[in-house]
């Protein structure tokens, strides 16, 4: 059993999946949202999606790194971890809205007060005015906030996006055997983001923060927790939050709640070229499962090869070298240093590199696809 596993999480979720296996799959089965028929609108040539999804444990982070810090202004980040998480899985599809927002926030009002609630909510006004200027138009709808101590130790913040895409605009996942593929890199700091993210995203942050963080929040901070895991495995790390994280300019604790990043802007700009969208034969955004989350939509034999990767950033070496975490299982947790591909005709790559390029995102060509008798994925020379 994993690191992973035995803290009661699960890279890939097999459970659940296996749960919904029966559900139907919408109008566009292999697309990266489930679609349905303009259920609102009634008309055919449109359709709708509607995701739920949020920062997970992430605010637990937050949680502790308020309270040892007194910056409140950290849950600003986890609004928008709640926002984009929702909003980049939609853009897979290839709908670039408008977009509807509203949020669902628990908390266990003994330990979470209205400042928090406040910061939170300036945080999605705050992402969506960012995102209104780069194109991506959203509309805040409102939301709840529920006083939920009984069933909450601190506080989750999800939400749910929706929008009503014309049908022409779908693209569904549909790799070809002669794709390469782009990777899009998730840290560094793009042009419409305030300060240098680590990359983290809002994936595998049970195991960040307790890799990582020392043993004695175990006692300062026990609501922070799951009490039903192993002692050995909780915050089982060496380092302080406000420990600096070699080869950056930002602490640990920082590094870990870096906004997760939007790929939106940049792929507002692909679609607007048509020779490009239609070169485009899958777009992964690499959540839960990492970067072995493509083989959720891989539905032919085929070998997906990643063998030049983006140079692995310094929170994730941090890591991998503080816990000896077996590369196999980091990259099923973790995206390692992107969290976008696109898999496309090798002769639209470039133009995809450079139209990322202009915000400041670095990207590269990290794989390729190739014909096989079964679909296989190999990252660095790891099967899975």
């Amino acid at each position: 059993m994993s690191r992973y596993e035995m803290r009661g999480v699960s890279a890939q979720k097999e459970d659940v999946h296996h749960a919904i296996s029966n559900i139907d799959k919408g109008i566009f089965p292999n697309a990266f949202c489930k679609i349905v028929e303009d259920y609102i609108g009634n008309n055919d040539s449109y359709c709708n999606i509607m995701h739920a999804d949020g920062a997970g444990t992430k605010s637990s982070l937050a949680y502790l790194y308020w309270k040892e810090t007194g910056d409140v202004s950290v849950w600003r980040g986890i609004a928008q971890d709640a926002l984009v998480m929702n909003l980049d899985d939609i853009i897979c599809t290839g709908a670039t809205g408008p977009f509807l927002l509203s949020n669902t926030i628990g908390r266990n009002k003994h330990l979470i007060p209205g400042e928090v609630i406040k910061e939170i909510i300036n945080g999605f006004e705050e992402c969506i005015e960012t995102m209104r200027s780069f194109g991506t138009d959203i509309k805040f709808t409102g939301g709840e906030t529920a006083d939920v101590g009984d069933l909450v130790k601190t506080i989750i913040i999800d939400s749910t996006v929706a929008c009503r895409p014309q049908r022409s605009s779908i693209m569904e996942v549909d790799i070809k055997s002669s794709d390469v593929i782009v990777g899009f890199s998730s840290y560094g700091q793009a042009t419409y983001e305030k300060s240098y993210n680590a990359g983290m995203g809002s994936n595998g942050l049970t195991s960040g923060r307790h890799d990582l963080l020392k043993h004695d929040y175990y006692t300062k901070y026990p609501e922070s927790f799951d009490i039903n895991t192993n002692e050995d495995y909780i915050y089982s790390g060496i380092f302080s939050l406000t420990d600096n994280l070699n080869g950056t300019e930002v602490n640990i604790g920082q590094a870990l709640l870096s906004p997760t990043r939007t790929y939106a802007p940049i792929l507002n700009q692909i679609f607007k070229k048509n020779n490009l969208k239609e070169a485009i034969h899958g777009i992964i955004h690499c959540t839960g499962g990492a970067q072995t989350k493509v083989m959720k939509f891989l539905d032919k034999p085929l070998h997906i090869i990643k063998d030049d990767l983006l140079p692995i950033p310094p929170l994730f070496q941090m890591i991998q070298s503080t816990t000896e975490t077996s590369m196999k299982e980091m990259f099923e947790v973790f995206n390692m240093g992107h969290r976008l591909e696109i898999y496309c005709d090798e002769n639209i790559a470039q133009e995809l590199i450079k139209i990322s390029n202009q915000f400041n995102v670095e990207a590269k060509i990290i794989g390729r696809c190739e014909k096989a008798n079964e679909k296989t994925l190999t990252i660095n020379d790891i099967s899975y």
